[in-house]
């Protein structure tokens, strides 16, 4: 009989150990109070006392980046898709109040190429380091016959905390101000129908992109999602935020009732301030306004409900954000918007 080995089954362990070299130092300046030992153990260890909570209630959440990575490996451009990663979980913490404290990636392959994977990986962890968490560890994972050749996949994990009496949504009601944080454009939701409008035309991912000068169309739309824990954090902490919704997939009718209680709505008043791509994939899909709504953020990355919102505003002004208006909550359940006829132009 035939000897056999991993290797040969098309999975090699010392790539492993090799990415795992590569990303130590990446993972090391990502630290922050609270950390205790590093990558290499089997499981990541945090002191919550050391980080300074008293009475804390653990958050967590749990994300991808979608087909938007389909984008990244067909033009190779793997810089970016880790902040989304990134950005998709910690987003979804600070709408409830919780300051993110550690992170861990499973990154998946058919065949690991270190170099390709360390890219991904030094955008993890940047985005920990704008989010201010932790880069604590993850798994790597060879599929050969699982992936396509060159193929990967992504999937993010975090933890963050808030005190007992911190989380939110919190006393939100009718007449509230809603305010919005810009997106910087698709983020990382929609991509199956990105792709799809962008399938139906005569453009390459090198092509310029028609919505922003100066960019090739791949990386207009791998620009990555935001990451708004700073400012956000800084208006819970100034006592200003009464609830939040990170909108995502499911746009801002699937989202923002999140962040309200059951009796009341939203008015929201259009048209607003939006990236001139989601007007070109209104025009080039054909894409109906109710769908764009439904589908994309549409221009507002972050939906804040707040009290004394001109205070609010100056100090998100003053934390390097363009904050404006959205509307205001109602005492109607469902989400209402005036002038969505005028939103895509």
């Amino acid at each position: 009989m035939t000897s056999m080995t991993y290797g040969q089954a098309g999975v090699d362990i010392a790539a492993g150990d090799a990415l795992v070299e590569a990303i130590k130092p990446l993972a090391r300046a990502t630290s922050r109070a609270g950390v205790l030992g590093g990558l290499g153990g089997f499981g990541a260890l945090f002191d919550l006392k050391a980080a300074g909570f008293v009475d804390p209630i653990l958050v967590s959440t749990t994300d991808g980046v979608g087909t938007k990575l389909k984008i990244a490996i067909e033009t190779g451009i793997h810089d970016f898709v880790g902040i989304d990663l990134v950005a998709m979980c910690v987003n979804d913490l600070i709408v409830q109040g919780a300051a993110p404290l550690f992170f861990l990636d499973y990154f998946a392959t058919a065949k690991l190429d270190v170099t390709q994977a360390a890219r991904v990986i030094a955008g993890i962890a940047k985005g920990c380091e704008l989010a201010g968490c932790a880069l604590v560890g993850g798994e790597t994972a060879e599929m050969p016959g699982m992936y396509a050749k060159g193929d990967y996949d992504l999937a993010g994990f975090s933890v963050g905390a808030a005190e007992r009496g911190a989380l939110l949504p919190a006393n939100v009601a009718p007449g509230d101000a809603i305010l919005a944080l810009p997106s910087a454009g698709v983020h990382s939701n929609g991509f199956s129908l990105v792709r799809s409008v962008v399938a139906a035309t005569t453009l390459g991912w090198n092509n310029p992109a028609p919505f922003a000068a100066g960019e090739t169309l791949a990386s207009a739309l791998l620009a990555p999602t935001r990451i708004y824990v700073q400012p956000v954090l800084a208006l819970h902490k100034a006592g200003l935020l009464k609830g939040a919704a990170h909108i995502t997939g499911g746009g801002l009718p699937g989202n923002l009732p999140r962040a309200l209680p059951p009796t009341c709505g939203a008015m929201l008043n259009g048209p607003w301030p939006m990236p001139p791509v989601f007007a070109w994939l209104a025009r080039a899909g054909g894409i109906p306004v109710a769908e764009m709504l439904k589908v994309f953020n549409c221009g507002v990355g972050m939906a804040l409900i707040v009290r004394n919102a001109q205070t609010a505003m100056a100090l998100l002004r003053d934390a390097g954000e363009a904050p404006f208006v959205l509307g205001q909550v109602t005492a109607t359940p469902g989400i209402t918007i005036a002038g969505e006829a005028l939103l895509f132009g």
